[in-house]
């Protein structure tokens, strides 16, 4: 097995130039993208809203930091226990059909949550068996969706493409929270979760759309069996080990996405609900702030065809992304708090951005989907335990204290990323 580690192994090797510039130069060259883009971008619309009502929802019900926490921790804790097998049926069956069939199951579980809103039988048990079922599709489409990216974001088109692709998202990311803020002050969260359950049907009719030719796997020509599914199984692993980037990024942001999710998720909604005592406006201002930090990065990034140093860039994105959390315990001005939630917008997107394209760039396609959940595996893997300990910690300490605490470990962590050879010098 070669486990190359010094940097120049993991770095890729720019062969081949992009051949088309602008950051609109997929939607003119790319088929398979422009459908791709259009029905995954007014998905994100929905989904950028969900995740705007779901936490008013949940505080609306129980004011409690642990009932929040327990219900992020099952959103994650499916992805946690299916991720590792998810990968090798992404690489193993249709990639769109998967996605196209959690759509579906998404689709029919937020009609159900939009029929009880309507109802006002809204429990924190039924929140929870929704978040449940939630995190079991994301297990299964967000790989598919990356593999399916890894296909059609094609070298001629990839830093735009990306860019273009974390652009949109960020524009839902912007407007979203202050349309759900709006939507909120003039209707009612039924209205929200009805548009949200409509969203799926625009990603269904994008994935239709698209045509994609069948990766060839060479898993396919060893015989069936046992030992034949284990290795297939530890593909993704063995392309990690590959690439030192790959690795020591994945067990590092094993625990920074610990603290920076119990922030986001957990304690900035805790903050603004109910600590500030604001209304709803405020946190969608503050929530589309961050969309706004990161649209503005995604820009600046997809303005260059290649960029050097990515290493150096991605871990000081981590870096902005830990200070701005850490002054957040601190601020209680709404403008402060926007700018707050701007820079960690922009440090996100910055490292979004790089280690995006080197999985693209690193990964070969029919290895994707394995490597793609074991990205997230790695990622997620602590999650629901951090959502918990940080409505722990808030209910022990203080919610302002937590913030801090956690913020202050993100930017340590980064810095300390940053001493690694390999990471310096990753390309």
């Amino acid at each position: 097995m070669n486990t190359q580690t010094d940097a120049s192994a993991s770095a890729p090797v720019q062969s081949a130039q992009p051949t088309h510039t602008g950051i609109f130069a997929p939607l003119r060259v790319s088929r398979n993208f422009t459908a791709l883009w259009t029905g995954q971008t007014l998905s994100r619309f929905g989904d950028v809203l969900l995740h705007f009502l779901l936490p008013l929802i949940v505080y609306e019900v129980s004011a409690s930091t642990m009932a929040m926490g327990t219900m992020m921790m099952l959103i994650m804790l499916p992805q946690v226990i299916l991720l590792p097998f998810a990968g090798l049926l992404v690489d193993r069956t249709d990639r769109v059909r998967l996605m196209i069939l959690t759509d579906v199951v998404r689709f029919a579980a937020m009609g159900v949550l939009t029929v009880l809103s309507a109802l006002d039988m809204l429990t924190l048990p039924m929140l929870y068996a929704f978040g449940a079922v939630m995190g079991a599709c994301s297990a299964i489409f967000l790989p598919a969706y990356g593999a399916v990216r890894a296909q059609v974001f094609t070298p001629d088109i990839r830093n735009a493409a990306n860019s273009l692709t974390q652009s949109s998202s960020q524009v839902a990311q912007l407007i979203g929270p202050s349309l759900g803020g709006l939507m909120l002050g003039v209707t009612t969260a039924t209205v929200g979760l009805g548009f949200d359950s409509l969203t799926f049907l625009a990603s269904i009719g994008g994935l239709l759309l698209l045509k994609l030719p069948k990766t060839v796997r060479a898993e396919e020509k060893r015989a069936g069996g046992i030992r034949a599914y284990r290795d297939d199984l530890l593909g993704g692993y063995r392309e990690i080990r590959k690439h030192a980037w790959l690795w020591m990024t994945i067990l590092c942001f094993g625990f920074v996405n610990v603290f920076s999710g119990g922030v986001l998720a957990v304690l900035l909604p805790w903050l603004v609900k109910v600590h500030l005592g604001w209304e709803p406006y405020a946190y969608g201002l503050i929530i589309s702030a961050s969309g706004l930090g990161a649209l503005m990065m995604a820009f600046l990034f997809g303005r260059r065809a290649v960029w050097k140093n990515r290493g150096i860039m991605a871990y000081s994105g981590t870096g902005m992304t830990g200070l701005a959390l850490l002054l957040m315990g601190v601020v209680d001005w709404l403008p402060g708090l926007i700018a707050l939630s701007a820079l960690s917008g922009a440090g996100i997107m910055l490292f979004g951005l790089v280690w995006e394209g080197s999985l693209q760039e690193l990964i070969p396609a029919e290895a994707f989907g394995r490597v793609m959940s074991l990205d997230m595996l790695g990622s997620f893997a602590l999650m629901p335990l951090g959502y918990l300990l940080a409505g722990w910690l808030a209910e022990r300490i203080g919610g302002l204290t937590t913030m801090i605490l956690e913020g202050t470990v993100i930017l340590v962590m980064a810095a300390l990323m940053l001493t690694l050879k390999p990471i310096r010098q990753f390309q």
